[in-house]
């Protein structure tokens, strides 16, 4: 199994499991698409961990495998390539990926589809695949421009420089940097702080940050509106507001 996907009290693991650098080829694209649209659907799954294992997250695509596609073969895979990750990063779920040594080319694609980002004081992050005579093809030169700002997404796509964890901490590529032995720890408690929250109204917060930065400011606080409003409906705002009343902030039990 080239990735697999345990559920644990509410947390999911998504794992790269093909080593030696979990290269994203085609069976790997198709399965993270398979499991992230599992995860969406599975009401037992409320946040996830995205985790290469302790030495590497991922180093890139299967560069063997693409080395011998013409471009009527990646005519075709180019398509499912792009709707691997984005429905890894469609998620409506909180994700964070678990970041240990290399994320480049689609390595970094994958993290780039998380909602945070928590990495090895050694890892390295990057785009190199100006170096192949390519641009990143799995939606990096989207959401790296949207995360980090377009001057610098253009800097590391247009040189294919790697960074290494304090820079892209500065940057805002990834949100937490710790030692290695603690990433998974650090990310799955994460995870399992938020699957014990309110999943209808994490879910209209995701959706409300991730559709209203690809539209104008107006549609972004009618969308706000709509979601805020909806959660009036829900179990969940009914408990958290009776628990604030009754025994102060932060101590809801959501079912």
């Amino acid at each position: 199994m080239t990735v697999t996907f345990e559920v644990d009290d509410g947390v999911g693991t998504v794992t790269l499991a093909r080593p030696p650098m979990n290269a994203l080829d085609s069976a790997v694209q198709d399965r993270l698409a398979e499991i992230a649209r599992e995860a969406s659907a599975r009401s037992d799954v409320r946040a996830l961990v995205l985790w290469g294992g302790e030495k590497v997250f991922a180093a890139g695509a299967d560069i063997k495998e693409m080395q011998d596609m013409s471009y009527e073969d990646m005519a075709l895979r180019s398509g499912p390539l792009q709707e691997a990750f984005t429905a890894v990063a469609r998620i409506p779920k909180p994700v964070v990926a678990a970041v240990t040594g290399y994320a480049l080319g689609g390595g970094c694609e994958l993290a780039l589809c998380a909602d945070v980002r928590i990495a090895a004081e050694d890892a390295r992050l990057g785009q190199p695949e100006i170096l192949l005579g390519l641009i990143p093809g799995a939606g990096g030169t989207q959401r790296l421009a949207r995360l980090v700002g377009p001057s610098r997404a253009k800097d590391l796509i247009f040189t294919g420089r790697m960074v290494g964890a304090a820079e892209a901490l500065a940057i805002g590529l990834v949100d937490k940097v710790v030692p290695a032995a603690e990433v998974y720890g650090t990310a799955h408690a994460w995870a399992a702080r938020l699957a014990r929250g309110p999943a209808l109204a994490l879910r209209a917060a995701k959706q409300a940050v991730d559709a209203g930065l690809e539209t104008d400011l107006d549609s972004g606080l009618a969308l706000e509106r709509a979601l805020f409003t909806g959660l009036f409906a829900t179990r969940d705002r009914e408990t958290g507001m009776r628990s604030f009343v009754e025994q102060g902030p932060g101590k809801a039990q959501f079912r």
